[in-house]
């Protein structure tokens, strides 16, 4: 295969940027197609630990050309600092990277709104990031945004700026009861971006077309999980963007037939950040333990993630709605230890089954889950490097969520390092 999607199937954090950049070593073209800097994908190459929020994972393979696609929208200024810590510890070539003009640009009133609105909630509150995104992408629905592509005519841009400060101003001061935004300060800051970012702007779906057509191989590398995306997910409290696999036709500017396969990436368990319905969520003490076992924490923010069983019925889901080929499973090692194991295979909502989601979101709100259990195992698994090398109780644990899920298993990671990783098929190959 050559065109090939690596999505998230539950709530975010499923280790997607490990596995990208496991894939990225038999790619070409890594390519983010939606998100900002809300999310962030940790790896650990060498012992090293990167955390990459804009910056497609494939940035830490030599000679790989990533590209940040017209669907994401993107903070100059944190884009920046992670192309220099990058290049400082990486030695990067300078031309790494293609910013498409048509990505939305995030500026610090975006921020300041998405922390006051979220202040404002209080208990309300949606549980953001507070980096602005969707601030940005309402900008973007409703035709005030500012993209890559408005740095061309600094002058043009300049008025378009001054405008829209004073607008947004406007709102901070007289809804959200908050400080100004200084227009001057933001418009020397954008002078400086500019000079910086100008020589990556890239036309990156003409330049994706014509990849495709020499026989490339391309990774789409998505953010966030299937159960965040705006449309699908557990609406309202999911991100801004539609992180399925179909969006990155739109933020790419690529036709549907492009994609060859999609890859969905699941952890061994179930997590979540922030609020909103989670059925398997576990509590107390063994939630803390695999909390600190699997070092459950935002990577963007840091706060602590939300620990549950591993959710068939969200596998099921999000296998329909990517349309996926085969799931990744990780942090399979910090299940070691756990006896028993539980699977949610099933939903009981007003009395009645569901193996599939029940109607309406909001029915996951009092959704029961029903659960079956398997035995787990006390042998270490981090050195495991093929199915056959792992404990019989894991092999059965991995053979049933593929079946329950209706897809096979094509990779296992068994600890956070590049290398910790069984490749069962490799899409590339």
């Amino acid at each position: 295969m050559k065109t090939v999607a690596v999505v998230g199937t539950q709530w975010g954090d499923e280790g997607k940027g490990k596995i990208v950049d496991l894939l990225a070593a038999d790619a070409d073209v890594i390519v983010r197609f939606q998100g900002g800097n809300n999310a962030a994908h940790t790896l650990v190459v060498d012992g090293e630990k990167f955390v990459l929020r804009l910056v497609p994972a494939g940035a830490l393979h030599p000679n790989k050309t990533c590209v940040i696609g017209n669907g994401t929208v993107v903070d100059p200024i944190a884009l920046i600092a992670e192309i220099d810590d990058l290049k400082k510890r990486r030695g990067l070539r300078g031309d790494f990277l293609k910013l498409s003009y048509e990505a939305h640009i995030v500026f610090p009133y975006h921020r300041a709104i998405d922390r006051m609105r979220e202040a404002r909630a209080g208990k309300r509150a949606i549980g953001t990031t507070g980096f602005g995104i969707g601030p940005a992408y309402e900008d973007k629905m409703s035709r005030a945004g500012l993209r890559f592509d408005d740095l061309v005519n600094f002058k043009s841009f300049a008025d378009k700026l001054k405008r829209t400060v004073a607008d947004k101003n406007a709102y901070l001061k007289a809804v959200l009861k908050g400080k100004p935004i200084s227009a001057t300060e933001i418009l020397e800051a954008m002078r400086r971006v500019r000079r910086r970012l100008m020589p990556y702007l890239c036309d990156t779906g003409e330049f994706l077309a014509e990849a495709i057509a020499a026989g490339k191989r391309i990774l789409f590398e998505g953010a966030h999980g299937t159960m965040l995306d705006i449309d699908h997910g557990t609406y309202p409290f999911v991100t801004s963007s539609n992180c399925i696999a179909s969006a990155a036709f739109g933020g790419t500017g690529l036709g549907p037939g492009t994609l060859e396969a999609v890859l969905g990436i699941s952890k061994a368990y179930t997590t979540r950040v922030g609020a909103g319905p989670f059925p398997t969520e576990i509590k107390g003490w063994l939630a803390d333990a695999l909390r600190e076992e699997g070092v459950e924490f935002g990577s963007a923010t840091g706060r602590p993630r939300r620990i549950g069983w591993f959710d068939a019925v969200l596998a099921r889901f999000a296998a329909r709605v990517n349309g996926m080929w085969a799931l990744a499973l990780t942090k399979l090692d910090v299940l070691t230890g756990i006896d028993p194991i539980r699977i949610c295979v099933a939903y009981q909502y007003k009395g009645k089954r569901y193996e599939t989601m029940p109607p309406g979101r909001h029915a996951m709100e009092t959704a029961k889950p029903i659960f079956e259990e398997m035995p787990g195992w006390t042998e270490a698994i981090g050195e495991a490097r093929s199915l056959g090398q792992l404990p019989a109780n894991a092999r059965a644990y991995i053979e049933r969520i593929g079946e329950l899920a209706g897809i096979p298993i094509a990779i296992v990671s068994v600890g956070a390092d590049r290398a910790a990783t069984i490749v069962v098929t490799n899409p590339f190959a």
